[in-house]
């Protein structure tokens, strides 16, 4: 039996497909120009910077096998974020909003799960919420 499992979906798949569907409304006349915003909110360059980061974080995942180190699990972590935090900057800070924000975490959080790290552990072992391993170097 394969156990192998499905990468979790990358937020920026979602934030194309809003963007296509708002276009798609402004094409038909549906949506009043003044309220369409998600062209500048998630433009081109934001959306391929982040799924390079997502990429790059989802292939080191993959390659930790059964029951990875928590530094090695922390480091990915860290230069995941440091790298959002980056594209963030390029974007003059306002890459990610809130929702962008939950988003991203959410999303980190489902790769470690899919490569088998027991998140709620790793974050106890380390002296921190649940949800609170990114928080060391999240800027965003």
């Amino acid at each position: 039996m394969d156990d192998t499992r499905a990468r979790p979906d990358r937020p920026t798949a979602d934030w194309r497909r809003h963007r296509a569907e708002e276009a798609a409304e402004l094409a038909a006349g549906t949506l009043d120009p003044t309220e369409a915003y998600l062209a500048e909110l998630f433009p081109d360059s934001m959306l391929a910077a982040t799924d390079l980061v997502l990429a790059a974080f989802e292939e080191e995942a993959a390659a930790w096998g059964a029951a990875p180190a928590d530094t090695l699990v922390l480091g990915a972590v860290e230069r995941a974020v440091l790298a959002l935090n980056a594209v963030n900057e390029e974007h003059d800070g306002a890459a990610y909003e809130t929702d962008e924000r939950e988003r991203l975490c959410a999303y980190i959080d489902e790769v470690l799960i899919t490569a088998g790290v027991e998140v709620g552990a790793l974050a106890a072992r380390q002296g921190l919420g649940r949800y609170e391993i990114t928080d060391a170097w999240r800027d965003w």
